[in-house]
């Protein structure tokens, strides 16, 4: 039977107190660095999270993010730049080459022609490029005319949504 710890000879344990007090300050030490690995998870949510901050480009690939730049234009009226340069990306997404005369004229008719309903900002030489391309529609028909319309879109637009009050509270939502 059991008689208890006093039946122990003293080395024992203070052998045991030693033991325990390791394995305390092991298991605490573990913890405390699941703790930090959450932590640190967490951080690098933030930062994903935020990298559209630090690129156009990840703007356009971050859905949550690209539907607050799009309700900034709105409110600036120059929505027209971010849906002409969706359709175009759509548009060369198309897999079915009868389908391109069609999805080319309507881009044309809605963004291109003058004083169409949706007109973006394109000087008279990338006009006149993209209607020739036209001719014969291919999913590359309207490469310069979207790339005129990124960089507008990239220099002008992206920096003023950066400076805005929606983004700086989407950014603090985001990051608390």
């Amino acid at each position: 039977m059991c008689r208890g710890l006093e039946s122990l000879p003293s080395a024992c344990l203070e052998r045991a107190k030693e033991l325990k007090s390791r394995l305390g300050s092991l298991l605490h030490k573990k913890q405390m660095g699941l703790i930090g690995q959450k932590a640190d998870m967490q951080r690098q949510i933030v930062v994903a999270s935020l990298r559209w901050k630090e690129s156009f480009q990840e703007l356009l690939q971050d859905k949550q993010i690209l539907h607050a730049f799009q309700a900034f234009l709105m409110s600036e009226y120059s929505e027209e730049n971010l849906a002409f340069y969706l359709a175009c990306e759509d548009y060369t997404t198309t897999q079915s080459p009868s389908k391109l005369p069609a999805k080319a004229k309507k881009i044309y008719d809605e963004f291109i022609i003058c004083d169409a309903p949706r007109e973006v900002n394109l000087d008279h030489e990338t006009k006149t490029i993209t209607v020739k391309n036209l001719e014969n529609p291919n999913t590359s028909c309207f490469d310069l005319a979207r790339s005129k319309i990124y960089s507008l879109m990239e220099k002008d637009c992206y920096p003023r949504f950066l400076k805005s009050v929606a983004c700086q509270e989407l950014s603090r939502q985001l990051a608390g």
